[in-house]
């Protein structure tokens, strides 16, 4: 890829891309987080309650888990919008998650074999969706979570049309 992004052909470069997820994404993935917690913590009060001689040591352990839970919730979904980044240009899709291992992927368009557009419950009732991009990679397919439903349906309209006029078999 060129500088400019433009599909001149040049050479593919790793480069930051330039797009954030939707905002509503950080209390997607709070309360991903702490539906995750929950089931625990309510398993290891309920045991605590009715299992006299391990109560001293489940509802500690319940205690401690809903803290770290609720605290995780908090906080690392601030950090993971702040590193979640997506781009599309007419040569590839560009993905980087993580921040200590960081993730960078790299789609080009003549690799693409579908798009597809995912909603769950929990996304839907945050106005989201995701958008996944399959290749012949062994390494899976790339996701763009967190983007606003809208958006992702333009985004995969987008790359249908530009992956049906690239050349190449796609495999």
């Amino acid at each position: 890829m060129t500088g400019s992004g433009s599909g001149s052909g040049g050479t593919v470069r790793l480069r930051p891309p330039n797009h954030t997820l939707d905002r509503r994404v950080v209390g997607w993935w709070r309360t991903q987080c702490l539906l995750l917690t929950t089931g625990p913590v309510a398993v290891l009060g309920v045991l605590g309650a009715f299992l006299a001689p391990a109560r001293l040591w489940l509802l500690p352990a319940a205690g401690a888990l809903a803290v770290l839970g609720t605290a995780a919730s908090v906080f690392l979904p601030l950090w993971w919008f702040r590193v979640h980044r997506w781009e599309v240009t007419d040569d590839a899709v560009y993905v980087r998650t993580g921040f200590f291992w960081q993730e960078w992927r790299i789609a080009p368009m003549s690799r693409i074999q579908t798009v597809d557009t995912v909603r769950g419950p929990l996304e839907q009732t945050f106005g989201l969706a995701t958008v996944i991009v399959t290749t012949a990679s062994s390494k899976g397919a790339v996701r763009i979570e967190g983007l606003d439903h809208a958006l992702a349906a333009e985004l995969a309209e987008r790359l249908t049309v530009i992956t049906g006029a690239t050349p190449g078999d796609a495999t």
